[in-house]
């Protein structure tokens, strides 16, 4: 009996699908990812035919896009040389600092390549309003450069205000610089906002845009979450607060207001921060260093203040994994104390691993979160490790007023990291993202204060109680575990 078309069509099909799971598969074995990946990858191609296949093609691998490597390329020998000039100048006194403190620092510049900065001046800004207030007054008395990189920026209410301090810096003959992520910031860039700010001169720049025709050479989902601000070269922001009005942000999300901190930084570690938008702009643009040189105010910073800091920028290129691998040799550190606050915790095996691992040698390990999220699969992704951490002596705090953005790790009281990063797969693996590495005891002891009044603010988790969660959230925990890896 002949086969007709449908069935030579059903068997070229099945041919097809098996030809390209197996081939993909492979791909996917010789990448040598994380068992855990790879498991769940190959779980998503086998279970849904072809768009299986499709999703993985879209957000699998950490494509950067030929564009973004060429110009990085382009500039790579510059951003070398600059960097053996901080190095030059980096003479830090250790003899005040935790001696532990040394081998983090040369870890952290063996991976980045930028090195410790002392005599910096810092002002912790612990809620929405200060930071809008101290930039905006920053900006308004700018008399040469202003240079924002922001994942969000939201229309409405104080980021409106500032949007005005940028079109009067403008005005005056100031440089003035944006950098937005192009999903992150998506509204903004759709709004009526653009279109003033470069009606005044203002310089907008999309970082990694995304489209039908990008999306096949880049990977969708590689995002810009860096948040800093650099204004004449001797001042910087970096921490965890978007360019939004808590107040005008999410309302309907129902998790409430978002808290967030960040640092006003004066001193030479500003270098490292303006060397860094400079490299993030000229990757967006293309504009030529040579352009970027004479407008963009990086430059030797006299010290200003007793405190030592460290930049780690991460990301896809050029050292990815640097900020997890700075976070694990940090908990590993901890002899006494570790207190640390995420919005989205989706830890990976070696990061759950290190956190039971300092509870069971009797470090007091505080994990302070949000009791609500505005992602329900990350929030389930969260909850399904928590039986394992607070068994093993964790302390887990639910933070009730509202969505805690901040991103901290305070180690025995005397050292911190500060910064974008989440505690979650995505920030450590994907995302473009820059804390910073505190080696100052007084600022550590700042930043640990401002965790205490978040600990003020929440209650800790029972896990006798938390065990007698319903079999239906458990396991709709357990499923968005198995999806971590791809969150």
């Amino acid at each position: 009996m002949p086969i007709d078309f449908y069935s030579w069509l059903a068997i070229a099909t099945y041919i097809l699908h098996w030809s390209l799971i197996v081939g993909l598969s492979a791909r996917i074995i010789m990448r040598r990812r994380p068992v855990g990946v790879l498991l769940a990858w190959m779980a998503l191609i086998l279970s849904i035919p072809f768009l299986g296949i499709l999703i993985y093609l879209v957000i699998g691998e950490s494509r950067i896009g030929d564009r973004y490597l060429k110009r990085a390329r382009a500039i790579r020998d510059d951003y070398i040389q600059w960097m053996q000039w901080l190095k030059a100048r980096a003479a830090v006194d250790w003899s005040l600092i935790n001696p532990q403190a040394m081998q983090l620092q040369r870890q952290a510049e063996s991976l980045t390549g930028l090195p410790a900065l002392q005599g910096n001046h810092t002002e912790l800004l612990q809620d929405y309003a200060s930071v809008f207030d101290s930039l905006i007054e920053d900006i308004e008395h700018s008399t040469s450069t202003c240079h924002l990189e922001f994942y969000i920026w939201h229309n409405s209410g104080l980021a409106d205000e500032l949007l005005q301090a940028m079109l009067r810096a403008a005005a005056r003959g100031v440089t003035c610089r944006v950098l937005l992520d192009a999903v992150g910031s998506k509204p903004f860039l759709r709004s009526d906002s653009p279109r003033r700010l470069k009606a005044a001169g203002v310089q907008v720049a999309c970082a990694l845009p995304v489209g039908l025709f990008t999306t096949l050479a880049t990977r969708a989902d590689l995002r810009n979450h860096r948040k800093l601000a650099v204004i004449d070269g001797e001042i910087a922001y970096t921490g965890s607060q978007n360019l939004v009005d808590p107040r005008c942000f999410k309302q309907n999300a129902g998790v409430g207001e978002w808290i967030d901190a960040m640092l006003r930084i004066e001193g030479p570690a500003v270098e490292a921060i303006g060397g860094t938008f400079m490299f993030d702009w000229e990757i967006a643009t293309g504009d030529g260093l040579e352009a970027l040189r004479g407008s963009h105010d990086v430059k030797h910073i006299p010290e200003r203040g007793p405190v030592t800091l460290q930049m780690v920028p991460s990301g896809p290129v050029p050292r990815p994994l640097a900020i997890l691998q700075m976070i694990l040799s940090m908990i590993y550190a901890a002899r006494s104390e570790l207190i640390i606050t995420t919005p989205y915790f989706v830890p990976d095996e070696s990061l759950l691993t290190a956190l039971m691992s300092a509870a069971h040698r009797g470090v007091a390990v505080t994990l302070i979160v949000p009791a609500k999220n505005d992602s329900r699969l990350v929030d389930y992704a969260s909850s399904a490790v928590f039986d394992d951490l607070l068994a093993a002596g964790v302390r887990i705090a639910a933070f009730e007023e509202g969505l805690l953005h901040t991103k901290s790790i305070t180690v025995d009281g005397d050292l911190c990291l500060f910064g974008s990063v989440n505690m979650d797969i995505r920030s450590l693996w994907l995302n473009f993202e820059v804390s910073l590495i505190v080696y100052n005891r007084d600022l550590s002891a700042r930043i640990r204060a401002l965790q205490m009044d978040y600990l003020d603010g929440s209650y800790f988790l029972d896990l006798k109680q938390w065990r007698q969660r319903s079999l239906p959230r458990r396991f709709a925990e357990n499923a968005a575990h198995l999806l971590a890896p791809l969150l």
